[in-house]
């Protein structure tokens, strides 16, 4: 795993080592059938790699294929400036910001590991297609 800033982006890429593992972890199948998670970028999205490699970004929630975005990493990404204050956390909003909550709001805020991030993106997840399926029958 390497990690620090890149510019105004604070990103987590994973090593080829980890992507298979990551992506069980995050149940990215189940989210975005045929991709891979190869890192985060700014905490609140996923850089995902399809099967041609071709890589994307995404929200963390929703992480629905309407939202992917092409993404192009750094050119040096043995550059990224690390920052120990952030080193094996992830920003996270106890209340996503798509289910009314406020990013500025201090109580809103959590850092935790990458575990209670990947449970906390499913759930999530699980609830924002719950809630679509609701409104469509």
């Amino acid at each position: 795993m390497n990690e620090g800033w890149s510019g105004d982006d604070y990103l987590i890429l994973f090593a080829d080592s980890e992507i298979s593992a990551v992506s069980e972890a995050y149940d990215i199948q189940a989210l975005l059938p045929g991709y891979q998670i190869v890192g985060l970028r700014g905490w609140d999205d996923f850089i995902v790699r399809d099967a041609n490699g071709d890589l994307f970004s995404v929200p963390t929630v929703p992480c629905i294929p309407k939202y992917l975005e092409p993404y192009e990493l750094p050119s040096r990404m043995i550059e990224l400036e690390t920052d120990v204050r952030f080193a094996g956390k992830i920003k996270w909003y106890v209340k996503p910001i798509l289910f009314g909550g406020d990013p500025s709001a201090s109580e809103n805020i959590q850092w935790v590991t990458r575990d209670v991030h990947a449970r906390s993106v499913q759930w999530w997840n699980q609830l924002y297609r719950d809630l679509s399926m609701s409104r469509t029958h």
